[in-house]
């Protein structure tokens, strides 16, 4: 079957100007001719396995993968058994439910955070940062954190709740820069530790909890990336837990990444070795688990950013491995760099997004002022 594979995938790339073993730097150089029958039958999840096992290599990886996808060679290719199996799952089990939400913890966040010390740099932001006049990762980052204090009009005194708080790093610049107490929420013990210490000192109170069992008054409340693990069953439950812990005059910034289309599950290989029964949401999906409980005051869409994050975020890794190899070995750089390369590739061919909301209960009075 394999000259049959290599001929139907090599008709099904060349709209994207990719080839077999060609000389651009997107092209893909194969090492292993079981490639071709490993990606007809496994498609995406075949195709980053693969790679991982060191089948094929890229020059230009992030520009291999915008390729592809901006040309969309999706539309032609059979729905995968991995696919049909994941969205079997999801309509029949609740995935992400409250016994399950530690998961991703486990298995992502809880990596070890030398690795994302190493990557996500002084910040230890790991969001989109906010690119805007500047082309430093760190200065990116902390203007992300000021527009989102903006965006939220934080005062000196408030008490803010950061859903999904990772390291801590956006509560200790509100802090710090505002003036604000914080109460942050995650399900990674290795995050929960870095951020009571690096919030020490600080009015920050770190918790190792699911947003399920929050039931408190908060001036404000921010949630940055966090919604992406929270699954289409859970989203009206996700907006019910903000509406019951936000104060009448009060705002909730939501910051997601974005899919065009409605979702119930990810890609296979994202699935898999990535953020595990992560969902990417629809503008459809947001709104609806919005309605009758806020009102939508801001939406802000700065995708591209995210692919220039992604790649300082490569960047740093690809120079720290040297002293990362000591724990992670080969196969792991192979699964990290395809992660992160992918998912450039994917917010540069605009098929993912990056998405601010601001909501409020009951509308802010006289209208609300848009920042950016």
């Amino acid at each position: 079957m394999t000259s049959d594979s290599k001929k139907w995938i090599g008709e099904l790339i060349a709209p994207a100007g990719v080839s077999f073993d060609g000389t651009n730097p997107w092209d893909v150089k194969v090492f292993d001719e079981r490639l071709f029958d490993r990606v007809r039958v496994d498609k995406t999840l075949g195709f980053g396995e693969a790679y991982m096992d060191g089948w094929w290599g890229c020059e230009n990886m992030d520009q291999l993968f915008y390729r592809l996808i901006r040309a969309d060679i999706e539309k032609n290719i059979k729905i995968s058994p991995a696919v049909i199996a994941n969205t079997i799952k999801a309509k029949l089990f609740n995935l992400q439910s409250a016994k399950k939400s530690f998961e991703i913890g486990e298995k992502h966040y809880d990596l070890g955070n030398d690795l994302f010390v190493a990557m996500l740099g002084r910040t230890m932001a790991y969001s989109c940062g906010y690119w805007k006049g500047t082309d430093d990762l760190d200065a990116a980052q902390e203007a992300k954190f000021d527009l989102i204090c903006r965006k939220l009009g934080l005062k000196s005194g408030q008490k803010i709740l950061d859903i999904g708080c990772g390291w801590g790093s956006f509560m200790a610049y509100a802090a710090q820069k505002y003036g604000v107490s914080a109460v942050g929420i995650t399900v990674s013990e290795e995050q929960a530790d870095f951020a009571r210490n690096y919030c020490k000192g600080l009015p920050v109170e770190i918790r190792l909890q699911d947003y399920r069992s929050l039931d408190e008054k908060f001036d404000n409340i921010v949630s940055v990336g966090m919604i992406e693990h929270v699954g289409s069953k859970n989203y009206r439950t996700y907006m019910e837990m903000a509406k019951r812990c936000l104060k009448d005059d009060g705002l909730f910034l939501l910051h997601t990444i974005g899919g065009l289309k409605y979702g119930e599950t990810t890609d296979p290989w994202i699935n898999k070795y990535i953020f595990p029964n992560g969902v990417i949401p629809s503008l459809r999906q947001i709104t609806d688990s919005a309605e009758g409980l806020f009102v939508v005051e801001d939406m802000h869409n700065f995708g591209v950013d995210y692919d220039k994050t992604l790649m300082a975020w490569a960047k740093n890794f690809e120079q720290r491995w040297p002293e990362l190899k000591e724990k992670y070995d080969d196969r792991f750089y192979r699964m990290w760099r395809y992660y992160l390369y992918s998912c450039a590739g994917a917010f540069r061919a605009r098929t993912l997004q990056l998405w601010q909301f601001v909501l409020s209960p009951r509308g802010v009075e006289g209208g609300y002022k848009s920042v950016r």
